[in-house]
């Protein structure tokens, strides 16, 4: 499949708009004329800018992060975080990140997973102090 049929799929499965869809992806991942081409062609940043922008295209209640906000250059990664500030504003955001930047940017709660065991905090910088403390 093409990128844009890939974003119609998508949007259909959840029950958004295609055209809206495409048309937020299109301007959003600024891949061009790549759209039309077959995802497998897609180099990885150009799948993870669509990705990305797929993600953003779908008003989802709870959104799962892994470290995608490291993608594309300087500029798309500012794209990125004005984009997904405005969704944390009515989501939830679950995120996984090994940056303590990215961590204490994004998050207000953390959780450290640590030989099988969950560490919950309230304060984002406790739980940073305890994940270096671990990776020392």
């Amino acid at each position: 499949m093409t990128g844009r049929e890939n974003v119609q799929f998508v949007a259909r499965l959840y029950g958004q708009d295609p055209k809206k869809a495409v048309d937020f992806v299109e301007d959003f991942a600024e891949v061009g004329a790549y759209i039309d081409e077959p995802y497998k062609t897609y180099s990885s940043g150009m799948a993870a800018r669509l990705a990305f922008g797929l993600s953003m295209a779908v008003d989802f209640d709870c959104y799962l992060i892994d470290e995608v906000t490291a993608v594309g250059d300087a500029r798309f990664a500012a794209r990125c975080h004005e984009e997904f500030a405005k969704r944390r504003d009515r989501a939830d955001v679950i995120m996984i990140s090994h940056s303590m930047e990215t961590v204490r940017e994004y998050c207000k709660r953390a959780v450290v997973l640590a030989h099988g065991l969950a560490y919950e905090f309230t304060d984002v910088d406790d739980a940073i102090e305890l994940y270096k403390k671990l990776n020392r």
